[in-house]
């Protein structure tokens, strides 16, 4: 697994972040949308970063699983002040930033895996992983 730290402390940060993630996909073999898709995912998580916590680390992983094939793992981590209530923080709408609380909700459906683990007064850290090929989802008929 190749990994790529991406110190996120200035605005600059993030945009150095969505190049190296653009080249990363690139490599992985991601579709342009996919591709967009993860931009966008770098984006909303990186500006979390900044505005809500002061700074972190994301952390671009290529992944190479037997069985789901390749991907890319995003990792957003932090110290900041954590969120109280992660349930609401997931809904639409909901904001604390006075922003239109799209960011964390499109972040969980643009990509095929993601979690969130946040402590208040610690700090809090998302993993959001695109699969090249994404899971099948079992479907049954019945006649």
């Amino acid at each position: 697994m190749q990994s790529i730290p991406c110190q996120i402390q200035r605005e600059v940060d993030v945009y150095v972040a969505m190049s190296r993630a653009r080249e990363l996909a690139l490599a992985v073999g991601f579709t342009a949308v996919d591709r967009t898709r993860i931009e966008i995912v770098i984006l909303e998580l990186t500006r979390n970063l900044l505005v809500h916590a002061g700074g972190g680390t994301l952390t671009l992983t290529r992944l190479s699983d037997p069985l789901r094939g390749s991907g890319l793992a995003v990792t957003a981590v932090d110290t900041g002040p954590g969120i109280a209530d992660v349930t609401l923080a997931l809904q639409d709408g909901y904001s604390t930033a006075h922003t239109l609380g799209a960011g964390l909700p499109g972040v969980r459906r643009l990509m095929d895996e993601f979690s969130i683990d946040s402590t208040v007064g610690v700090g809090t850290c998302v993993r959001a992983v695109k699969w090249l090929t994404p899971p099948q989802r079992s479907v049954r008929y019945e006649y």
